[in-house]
C-alpha cells in the first residue's frame, strides 16, 4: 500500500498520496484534527496508521532571546547556532548592559545564555538574575563557562546547563545547543494539543514541516535537475516564511555541521502574520521603491483582496531576501552574489506566476544589488519537496 503524506500549515492542509498532491483551506472554528478528518475521511480511511506520515509547521517556531558577554564571540556564535537551528532570535542582549535594558512585553520561549571561556570564573552576578525574575520565558539554557554553572544553577532551579559554545581556542562548539533547540523546536509541535490528536491517524513521529524539508535537500536535484549549487529554498506560507540555504552562501559560516540550514521568519506570513509583514514593509527603505515598479500604490497594503494577497506575496520575497542580503545586518549575511539557483516552495507559487516571482528577483538584483544577472528560478508549484523525505529520518 503507498505512504500517504500530509502537512499542517498555519492555512492548508497538503496531502499527498501516490503521485496525487492536493491542499485543503483550513477551518479555523474547529481544531485540527477534526477539520483533517472530515476534509479527508476516505483518503485517511484507505491507509494503515503506520503508512501515514505527518508534518506540521502550525505553530511559528520558537522565540528567543540571547544574553552573551561579547558581540564578537558569545552573542555572535549564539546567534548564528539558533538561527541555524530554525529558531526566531527576538532580541540579543550584552550582559553588561543589562541593568539599561528594556523587560520584553512577549513570553519568550527559550532564554540562551552564554559568555566566557570554561577558565573564566565570577561573570554572571544579581543583575542577571534580576532581570530573569522580570522576565516571562518558558525555557532556560547556559552554555557559557562552565566555572560559571554551579551559580546559576542554584540560583534559576529551572535551567538548562549543556556544554560550552565558546572553546578554550574562541572558536565555536554547537552541537550540544544545536540539538536542544531542534528537539524543542520538535516539542513545542508535538506539545500542541491540536498535533497531539493526529497521533490517532500515525504510528509515525509527527515533525516540524522544516525539519522535513531540510532533510531532503541533498535529494533536491533527483526530482528538479535544474537546480545547481549553491542554491537558496524559500518556502513562504501562512504564518512564516523559512530559508533553507547552502552553507557556502554564508560569509562566516561557524557552524560546520552539515551542508544546509535553515532561517524562520516568525512574522512574514502572509495571512496569519499579514499585520507584521505590512508593518515590515511600510518600514523598508525600497519598498514604495518597490510598489511603484509594480504599478500599485501604498494604499494596496490596507486592501484585503485577491491582488492585495499577490502584491504581499511579492513583498515577503523581496522582504526575506533584503533581510539575509548585504543590505541589513540583523541576520546572517549570505553571499547572494554566489547563488546559482533560488527554489520557490510554499503558497505562493499557488498565487504567482512565474513572471511575478521573476520580476521581484529582477528588482531585488538589479535594481537594488546592481547585479547584471538573476539566479536561475525553479518554482515548485505541487509541493513535491516536502514530499521527498527520507523513509528513516530520525
Amino acid at each position: 500500500m503507498s505512504r500517504l503524506y500530509i502537512d499542517i500549515g498555519s492555512t492548508y492542509f497538503k496531502i499527498k498520496e501516490g503521485a496525487k498532491i492536493e491542499q485543503y483551506f483550513r477551518n479555523f472554528d474547529k481544531n485540527i484534527a477534526s477539520d483533517l478528518k472530515e476534509k479527508c475521511a476516505d483518503i485517511i480511511a484507505h491507509h494503515d496508521k503506520k503508512d501515514t506520515f505527518i508534518c506540521s509547521s502550525a505553530n511559528g517556531g520558537l522565540s528567543t532571546l540571547i544574553i552573551g558577554l561579547t558581540n564578537s564571540f558569545s552573542l555572535k556564535f549564539a546567534t548564528n547556532i539558533a538561527y541555524n537551528s530554525g529558531i526566531n532570535i527576538i532580541d540579543t542582549l550584552l550582559y553588561p548592559n543589562i541593568k539599561a535594558y528594556p523587560i520584553s512585553s512577549e513570553r519568550i520561549d527559550v532564554v540562551i545564555i552564554v559568555g566566557g571561556i570554561d577558565s573564566v570564573t565570577n561573570i554572571f552576578g544579581e543583575d542577571l538574575l534580576g532581570y530573569l525574575s522580570r522576565t516571562k520565558y518558558s525555557n532556560i539554557v547556559y552554555v557559557g563557562s562552565q566555572a560559571s554553572a554551579p551559580f546559576l544553577k542554584e540560583h534559576i532551579p529551572n535551567i538548562t546547563l549543556l556544554s560550552n559554545i565558546v572553546t578554550n581556542r574562541l572558536q565555536v562548539a554547537d552541537e550540544a545547543l544545536k540539538e536542544y533547540l531542534t528537539n524543542l523546536y520538535q516539542e513545542d509541535i508535538i506539545g500542541k494539543e491540536d498535533i497531539k490528536e493526529l497521533y490517532d491517524l500515525t504510528d509515525n513521529q509527527i515533525y516540524s514541516t522544516p525539519y522535513i524539508v531540510n532533510q531532503t535537500l541533498l535529494q533536491l536535484h533527483k526530482t528538479f535537475p535544474s537546480v545547481v549549487d549553491p542554491f537558496i529554498l524559500i518556502d513562504i506560507g501562512g504564518a512564516t516564511t523559512d530559508i533553507h540555504y547552502s552553507t557556502d552562501l554564508v560569509d562566516d559560516n561557524l557552524v560546520v555541521s552539515g551542508g544546509y540550514d535553515r532561517l524562520v521568519f516568525k512574522k512574514l506570513g502572509v495571512f496569519k502574520s499579514r499585520e507584521s509583514l505590512v508593518f515590515t514593509a511600510k518600514n523598508n527603505e525600497f519598498v514604495y521603491e518597490l510598489l511603484n515598479y509594480l504599478n500599485v500604490t501604498e494604499n494596496i497594503l490596507e486592501e484585503h483582496s485577491d491582488k492585495a494577497t499577490k502584491i504581499l506575496m511579492q513583498l515577503a520575497i523581496f522582504l526575506v531576501l533584503y533581510k539575509v542580503s548585504k543590505l541589513h545586518s540583523g541576520y546572517i549575511n549570505l553571499k547572494l552574489d554566489r547563488l546559482k539557483s533560488l527554489v520557490f516552495t510554499g503558497g505562493i507559487t499557488k498565487v504567482l506566476s512565474d513572471d511575478d516571482i521573476e520580476s521581484i528577483m529582477q528588482f531585488f538584483y538589479q535594481k537594488i544589488l546592481g547585479y547584471k544577472q538573476i539566479p536561475a528560478l525553479v518554482i515548485d508549484k505541487d509541493y513535491k519537496i516536502w514530499t521527498l523525505r527520507s523513509d528513516d529520518v530520525s
